[in-house]
């Protein structure tokens, strides 16, 4: 009798516990999708992070804290060292001549985006910041639940966090899962100059003087060069603050440990031979995940190659959604879990046109130690320009009349060889070209077959060129008929 009291004593207890709100909410989470966060800064050099290594005092604390709870990847490249093309890439998952995305202009794919494949899926869907720049398709530009173009200039913290905390409660209310793509704008140019504040952006939080910052390998140290740097570091650190106060938002949704977050930035700092280009520092971007439950905390991975390229089709995975066919990129969900992954070796990056200005086609391989550049556009006459030069640009150009190193450093910067060649272990600032060291012949000629072989595979227009690289005739004729004009394009003609 009393076993018998007693087993129903227990069976009662047990039915409660499993009534308590706890338990019950418990359950509810296990059936919750999974929500994607991606935060995107703008034009934020790798080296100037924190946890990259960036020795600027107390730059990134939000970033740094953010590594610590999730993956950092230190092998991480964006395909195109531009803004929008850049986020193009990661819209479609397909290289910028396979979705058409090769400047400032919209895809005319048929194929899905990210965006619409999460709310096919009965996703919400929302962007903050730079809304034409992150909507692959031009028809689909508003076809948004939540949208915020103007933020500050995409420079005030608080109305990030404002928008987010607005967003949030929409999902909250919908008891929908969401996809929301916060783009900030610093430290994209003009960098916050204390004397001259641009209206509607907020202060950082902590300002830089020259003597404080670090100057990039690839730019020589200058007064100038400092002076600017120290406006772009405020810049990075209100970045920095607009990032905290989108993951304080996100905590207090209480959907943090439902959401994945992914922090990168759209391409490399906007100075010369960085944005706009194809070299280490123009496409490595600090790439951190925070997947709750499946990234181990502080981890970071030194061994993998991802890119751009990659994002869609790992989100997608990550959400156990249907991958669309077609798309160049490939999953690195098998490295958020902390497995092997092959084929992570090397990647591919390009420009075709920035804004504004001549097509300036470039395609690049890098491995782990070497990076091979071929520059269609450089042939010995034309000069390259870009609005990503400034106060920095204008220092260069008066050290070079008197200091002939400076003086060869701007003339690569404005003419360029059609082929470069660095060892990149020893020389990332990509200094030294040994295009025509022949102790380096064998490595050129490799990498020369690995960019061959991806241009032929993703049926890249520029192939033709690459392959008769030699032949100014054959050059100026492909470059003709893919960018309209004598070589220098609007929109370019796809086959």
């Amino acid at each position: 009798m009393n076993n018998r009291r007693d087993f129903i004593k227990s069976l009662s207890l047990g039915l409660f516990a499993l009534s308590s709100p706890d338990i019950l909410k418990a359950i509810e989470s296990s059936k919750q999708k999974l929500n994607i966060l991606l935060f995107t800064a703008d034009d934020l050099n790798c080296d100037s992070v924190g946890c990259y290594g960036g020795s600027v005092p107390d730059i990134s604390p939000n970033m740094d804290k953010f590594a610590s709870e999730g993956m950092l990847f230190k092998k991480a490249h964006v395909n195109v060292a531009i803004c929008m093309p850049s986020r193009g890439v990661l819209g479609t998952g397909r290289y910028g001549h396979n979705s058409g995305m090769m400047g400032f202009w919209n895809t005319k794919m048929k194929d899905p985006d990210v965006m619409e494949s999460f709310k096919k899926n009965s996703y919400l869907t929302g962007i903050l910041g730079k809304v034409a720049h992150s909507t692959p398709k031009e028809d689909f530009r508003w076809d948004f639940d939540h949208y915020y173009g103007e933020l500050g200039a995409g420079r005030d913290p608080e109305k990030y966090y404002g928008y987010c905390r607005e967003f949030f409660d929409k999902c909250k209310a919908e008891n929908k899962p969401f996809y929301f793509m916060v783009n900030s704008h610093d430290p994209h140019r003009p960098f916050h100059d204390p004397a001259n504040p641009k209206k509607k952006a907020a202060a950082p939080s902590r300002l830089y003087k020259p003597d404080e910052i670090e100057v990039p390998g690839f730019l020589p140290d200058l007064p100038g060069v400092r002076n600017e740097l120290a406006h772009y570091y405020n810049s990075v650190r209100r970045c920095d603050d607009t990032f905290g106060r989108v993951m304080d938002a996100l905590r207090e949704s209480g959907f943090q440990n439902n959401t994945l977050v992914m922090f990168l930035s759209d391409n490399g700092i906007a100075m010369p031979f960085a944005k706009a280009n194809v070299y280490l520092a123009s496409t490595r971007t600090p790439w951190i995940v925070r997947y709750p439950g499946v990234t181990e905390k502080g981890a970071v991975n030194d061994r993998d190659f991802i890119s751009g390229v990659d994002f869609y089709s790992t989100v997608m995975d990550a959400a156990k959604l249907p991958i669309p066919s077609g798309m160049d990129g490939k999953s690195f969900l098998p490295l958020l879990k902390g497995e092997k992954q092959s084929g992570r070796d090397i990647v591919f990056t390009q420009i075709d046109r920035a804004i504004g200005g001549p097509a300036i086609p470039m395609r690049c391989v890098q491995n782990e130690r070497y990076g091979y550049i071929f520059n269609a556009w450089s042939d010995g006459k034309f000069r390259y320009s870009s609005n990503n030069e400034g106060k920095t640009m204008e220092a260069m150009n008066k050290a070079a009349v008197d200091d002939p190193a400076i003086a060869r450093r701007v003339k690569m910067y404005r003419k360029r060889v059609m082929q470069e060649f660095y060892d990149m272990q020893k020389d990332p600032d990509c200094l030294n070209n040994l295009i025509e060291n022949p102790d380096s012949a064998p490595e050129i000629n490799t990498m020369i077959k690995l960019l061959e072989d991806w241009m032929r595979e993703t049926n890249d227009p520029l192939l033709e060129a690459f392959v008769n690289r030699e032949s100014p005739e054959v050059i100026k004729s492909v470059l003709d008929r893919i960018y309209t004009g004598d070589g220098i394009g609007t929109k370019p003609k796809m086959p």
